[in-house]
């Protein structure tokens, strides 16, 4: 496991034991983990955004911290959110691989659907003669109709 993935789960695991809500001191994470500072703001800015549910805030100097806070959505919301805002007219691999990622970590979609959209929408699946642009477009349309499918199926749910 790399350090990068050592150090997010930690804060996740933290962040479990806190109720959504944990304040870190940077240096002490980093002499904890044997790393520079720098890894963890690393972390902190790839692992912990807003596309990945969470919000973090810091303040620096000899008594600054990193509040890190996990944003409570309902999975509707969350899916609304993904459809109007996050997802656009195009969408990158990388990007779509963390979004399926964070469905499955929210319990929006079990693990085993989660890991088929990701197939669905990976780079190898769309691997035809075609630019980037075009793959980006279509990979941001599969995506969107995927979301609209599971809305549909927990509305249906929803509504008996």
């Amino acid at each position: 496991m790399r350090l990068s993935d050592t150090i997010e789960s930690f804060i996740k695991q933290m962040l479990q034991e806190e109720q959504y809500e944990v304040e870190l001191k940077r240096n002490e994470l980093a002499e904890y983990f044997h790393c520079a500072p720098s890894q963890i703001n690393y972390v902190l800015a790839t692992r912990f955004t807003p596309d990945h549910g969470y919000v973090t805030s810091s303040q620096r100097g000899g008594g600054g911290y990193i509040r890190i806070v996990r944003v409570r959505q309902s999975s509707t919301d969350h899916l609304s959110y993904l459809l109007r805002e996050r997802i656009g007219d195009s969408l990158d691999a990388q990007t779509a691989q963390i979004l399926c990622a964070q469905l499955a970590e929210r319990k929006v979609v079990s693990l085993e659907q989660a890991q088929l959209m990701a197939a669905a929408v990976s780079s190898q699946a769309l691997s035809a003669p075609a630019p980037e642009a075009v793959k980006d477009a279509m990979r941001a349309k599969i995506m969107k109709y995927m979301l609209l499918t599971i809305a549909q199926q927990q509305a249906q749910t929803e509504n008996g």
